[in-house]
C-alpha cells in the first residue's frame, strides 16, 4: 500500500536552508511519514542525501525536474535526544 506524502516547497532557498528546513519539518512527523521535497538548489542533490544518511531517513525517490530537485524522503525512527522524557 503507498503512502501518502506532504510536499513541502523549498524552491528559492540555497544551501544550508534546504536542509535545515527539512530536518524541522521532518522533526515533527511521526517515524514512517513521507515527505516530498522540492528544491532549485543546485547543492541539494547532494546535501539532501547526505542528511537522509546522517539522520536515519530514508531516501526512498529522487527526480530531477524543472529547475531543480524533488526528493521522497520517509521519517526515520526517532532519535535518542528526540524521545520525551518527561514522565
Amino acid at each position: 500500500m503507498e503512502t501518502a506524502a506532504d510536499t513541502f516547497d523549498l524552491k528559492g532557498l540555497n544551501c544550508p536552508l534546504p536542509v535545515l528546513k527539512a530536518r524541522k519539518r521532518l522533526a515533527g512527523m511521526r517515524p514512517g511519514a513521507r515527505l516530498w521535497v522540492e528544491t532549485t538548489d543546485p547543492l541539494a542533490a547532494i546535501d539532501i542525501p547526505a542528511f537522509c544518511t546522517q539522520e536515519g531517513h530514508r531516501l526512498l525517490e529522487t527526480l530531477a525536474v524543472s529547475g531543480g530537485h524533488s526528493f521522497l524522503i520517509e521519517r526515520g525512527p526517532a532519535r535518542l535526544a528526540e524521545t520525551d522524557f518527561s514522565g
